[in-house]
């Protein structure tokens, strides 16, 4: 007979140490979105995208011929920290 015993603690930091991983990769991916990106990652419409955060002063963005980019590690410093201003 065989008996195994597992470390739950160890087997979560593991978890979590390969999903870390995975996310870095993942945004390494991109070096900007664009509105269609953006719309996607934040779940929003672009109505609800302008009305909410677009034209704050601290979102970032740059627009390059009748495009608009979003640098990815700016914009989600600046949603993440817009998000919990929302809950205030």
């Amino acid at each position: 007979m065989l008996n195994v015993q597992v470390d739950r603690d160890e087997v979560m930091k593991l978890c979590r140490e390969k999903i870390d991983e995975l996310v870095k990769e993942i945004d390494a991916e991109y070096v900007f979105w664009d509105t269609a990106e953006l719309k996607k990652r934040t779940c929003m419409s672009w109505n609800t995208i302008q009305d909410a955060f677009f034209f704050d002063p601290r979102f970032p963005k740059r627009k390059v011929g009748s495009k608009w980019y979003f640098p990815v590690r700016d914009t989600r410093a600046f949603l993440e920290k817009w998000l919990y201003e929302q809950t205030k």
